[in-house]
Parts: C-alpha cells; sequence; structure tokens
C-alpha cells in the first residue's frame, strides 16, 4: 500500500493520482477506484471526487496476475518488432484473446511464444500486452506492448486519439457520396446484448470514408475512425445501408461470392514509439482472399 497526502485543492481524484503517479495511466486509475482500490481518508470515493489539502489517499495497486496461458507456436506476421512493442498483421479468423470457448488458437497465445516472458502485464490475466482489439474477422495491424510504461503510453495515445487508424472495407451496394463523415454514437444493443447499434444516449463514434473503386454491386473504401467503438465501422455502414461485404452480424451476411467474415482490413497505422516517441507508419497488404475477390469484381 502506498499513501498520498493532498497538497492541492479542487483537484479531480483520478486527474491528482494521474500527475503524481506518472508510471500509472489514467484509465487504470479509475479502475482502481471504481473497484475500491483507491481510498480518501480510509472511505472510497467517485472519480470525480475533488481532493482538498490534507486529504490522505491510499493506494492499494494489485501486483500483475502471472500469466497462466500456454504459449503457442501458430504463425502470424510481424510488421514491426523492438525491445518495448510488436506490430502484427493479425489474420481474419483468428481471436486476439482467450475467452469462453476459445481457450487457445489466439492471437495472444502466438505472443506468448514470440516474445516468451517480455510483455507487458497491464492487460490482465488474460490480455498480457494487448492495447487495443481487432474483431475475430477483421485482419490487419494490431500493436502489443512487451512492457507496463510502453503499454501505458500506447493506451494514453490511443485515449487521446493519437493513433491513426485506416481501414480497407468491401461494402454491399454503389456508395453515391465519394467521402462523407457518420457521426452517430453507439452503444449495446436493447435488442441484442451482444450485438452493438447507434443509439442517442451511446457513446460518441466518428467514422470518415472516401470511396476508392466502385463496382457494380459493391464499393471499396478507405476508412478512418477518429473513436474506437466496438464493432464501430460494421455499425456505422450497415446504419446508412452499405454493410460490409460477409458481415453476417450486421447484415444478412448474403454475398454473391460466399465470403465468411467482414470483408475488413486494418491496413496502416500512424502513432508515436512509445518509448523514443519517434513516428511511426506501418502497413500491411491486403490478405489474399480480399485481393482474389477484387480481381473477380475487376472481371465483371
Amino acid at each position: 500500500m502506498e499513501k498520498l497526502v493532498v497538497d492541492v485543492d479542487d483537484v479531480r481524484l483520478d486527474a491528482y493520482i494521474a500527475k503524481m503517479k506518472s508510471d500509472i495511466s489514467r484509465t487504470m486509475i479509475q479502475k482502481l477506484i471504481e473497484e475500491g482500490n483507491i481510498l480518501v481518508n480510509g472511505k472510497s470515493k467517485k472519480i470525480s471526487y475533488k481532493v482538498q489539502i490534507g486529504d490522505e489517499i491510499e493506494l492499494n495497486i494489485p501486483e500483475a496476475k502471472e500469466i497462466e496461458l500456454k504459449a503457442e507456436n501458430i504463425p502470424v506476421e510481424v510488421v514491426y518488432e523492438d525491445n518495448d512493442i510488436i506490430v502484427v498483421n493479425k489474420p481474419k479468423g483468428m481471436v486476439v484473446h482467450p475467452a469462453n470457448g476459445n481457450p487457445d488458437g489466439t492471437l495472444v497465445n502466438a505472443i506468448m511464444a514470440m516474445c516468451k516472458d517480455s510483455l507487458s502485464g497491464i492487460g490482465g490475466e488474460i490480455r498480457p500486452g494487448i492495447v487495443h482489439r481487432l474483431d475475430k474477422d477483421t485482419s490487419g495491424l494490431l500493436i502489443v506492448a512487451k512492457n507496463d510504461k510502453a503499454h501505458i503510453n500506447m493506451s494514453e495515445q490511443i485515449k487521446n486519439r493519437e493513433v491513426k487508424k485506416i481501414y480497407i472495407a468491401l461494402v454491399r451496394g454503389v456508395v453515391s457520396e465519394n467521402e462523407a463523415t457518420v457521426n452517430m454514437p453507439i452503444g449495446r444493443s436493447t435488442k441484442d446484448r451482444k450485438k452493438m447499434a447507434v443509439r442517442k444516449d451511446g457513446k460518441e463514434a466518428v467514422t470518415h470514408f472516401k470511396v476508392l473503386k466502385r463496382y457494380k454491386k459493391y464499393t471499396l473504401l478507405e476508412v478512418k475512425i477518429d473513436t474506437g467503438r466496438t464493432h464501430q465501422i460494421r455499425v456505422h455502414m450497415a446504419e446508412i445501408g452499405h454493410p460490409v461485404v460477409g458481415d453476417i452480424v450486421y447484415s444478412n451476411g448474403k454475398n454473391e461470392f460466399g465470403v465468411e467474415g467482414q470483408m475488413l482490413h486494418a491496413k496502416s497505422l500512424d502513432f508515436k514509439h512509445p518509448i523514443t516517441g519517434k513516428p511511426m507508419h506501418l502497413d500491411a497488404e491486403l490478405p489474399e482472399y480480399f485481393e482474389k475477390m477484387l480481381g473477380q469484381l475487376n472481371n465483371e
């Protein structure tokens, strides 16, 4: 347990701790407050509590759980790697981290074999090093942190919208606009808790897209997201009447080529290296199945 004695007035509890403890992300601090691991004068407080001079803050930071998952030698393309991060090109069909029904065969299992003991423990027992996610059937670039310092920095960059993510999507129908922005809040669906939906009381979600090529019945898009809501691109495109081809959750999934899983690929990432601050730009080519289908569409 660690104690802090407050020396300022009228500052939010989470903001004060973040300033005093630069090695803990604000997101993690908020989680610790909500779980009762941070007390003020011996009592739990809300994240928004305004500290006062003389307040005594107790921090109980649980040690990272020992990872008990097994490493598996699963081939995954490494796009970039150094002592702090590893960026992989996740294939379609691979789950990012273990969960009920997917105890192994995940990206985490593969990364553990690649990195051995050098992974951040911040993500918890089943998400070691995982800074952000991609859906099972979305392919492309994903950053994994090898140490806690890199993890905290990357999490902050993502939270502050400093990481630029570009996706390529094939959607159903011919999109009329050359460029457009979809700004619709997204929240958990009230009809199906496994799905997300556009909701007035949802969280802000902003998606920009531009047309790369139009086919007879489909459109190839470049998509940039300002926010990272669950299933954001898939929900937004379905909402405007152009669901991602192969997406069986947010459309009927029908396509004349019988594609399984959504045709959505995280093509590029721009961010600052979490330790050196060096600007990073990484690309991942479209998967073979994606290129093959575009070839078929070109020949129509």
